[in-house]
């Protein structure tokens, strides 16, 4: 297959089983605010029952409506646009623990597509059960409107990489955003992190071409700053690519002593 994401349903492959205690879902929002164990039930209820989908299956189709609500447990996903001359521009990451699309039902069609770019274990929230959920449950919705926050600072982040940041700067600077993401869900192991995604994927989220990635990636290589093996990253310099892509987490992160403190509102249109 290509690397344009296929226009088909999201069919399930099997069903998964969940893994009791390593909910992506719970960690995400406990890193956000302080959850009780009602919270982590609910949380944990909500999370059934997965499914296990293909590589580059639909989630959402772009210009139709959504019912439910979309929760990645495993795996790693995308929104995009594509254009009907073919061309895509991936404009986020959807990585365990995310949940996506809370309120489009609000906006009646989508404007982008959602769409898995490995296998992932995915999870749909019917649009009622998640108003439920935070009505009941104050902390989460504090927690998501929290995360809504940071989705939107990281988008700020990627139009400043494709605006202003050279070839090398915008690349050091996604990998070390997505080790930071993958260690906050405790799916990272030290400096490394899960990167199941191709040449063509990496060039229609910096908005290069196949063949600047791939020089990108050998100069990287050459400077001895990143390793990849099969669907891993490895960052061997951590510090120098923070430095090379103006790297600051706090923008993925609450910071020091924030955690547990009011926000003003809840998530819109759920409460």
């Amino acid at each position: 297959m290509n690397a344009r994401l296929s226009l088909v349903p999201a069919t399930p492959v099997r069903t998964a089983e969940p893994d009791p205690g390593r909910n992506p879902l719970v960690r995400k929002l406990r890193s956000l605010v302080n959850l009780n164990a009602a919270d982590v039930a609910a949380l944990e209820e909500i999370s059934l029952p997965p499914r296990l989908l293909g590589p580059r299956v639909d989630l959402i189709r772009s210009e139709e409506g959504s019912g439910d609500a979309v929760m990645l447990l495993e795996g790693f996903a995308c929104r995009y646009k594509q254009r009907q001359a073919g061309q895509r521009q991936i404009m986020a990451y959807l990585l365990p623990g995310d949940l996506c699309d809370v309120d489009a039902s609000y906006l009646g069609r989508m404007d982008h597509a959602v769409g898995t770019l490995a296998s992932s274990v995915v999870v749909r929230i019917p649009r009622q059960a998640l108003a439920d959920l935070v009505a009941r449950h104050p902390n989460i919705a504090q927690a998501l409107r929290i995360a809504r926050l940071f989705e939107e600072a990281t988008t700020r982040e990627w139009v400043v990489n494709l605006g202003c940041r050279s070839a090398m700067e915008r690349m050091a600077h996604l990998f070390c955003e997505l080790l930071t993401r993958f260690q906050m869900v405790g799916m990272a192991e030290s400096d490394s992190c899960p990167l199941p995604l191709t040449q063509a994927d990496l060039g229609d989220t910096l908005g290069l071409s196949n063949v600047h990635v791939n020089r990108t990636l050998q100069e990287l290589r050459r400077q001895g700053l990143v390793e990849l093996r099969g669907k891993s990253l490895r960052l061997l310099k951590v510090r120098r690519l923070q430095e090379i892509g103006e790297f600051n987490p706090a923008y993925l992160q609450p910071v020091d002593g924030a955690k547990g403190h009011a926000v003003v509102g809840l998530v819109s249109g759920l409460a």
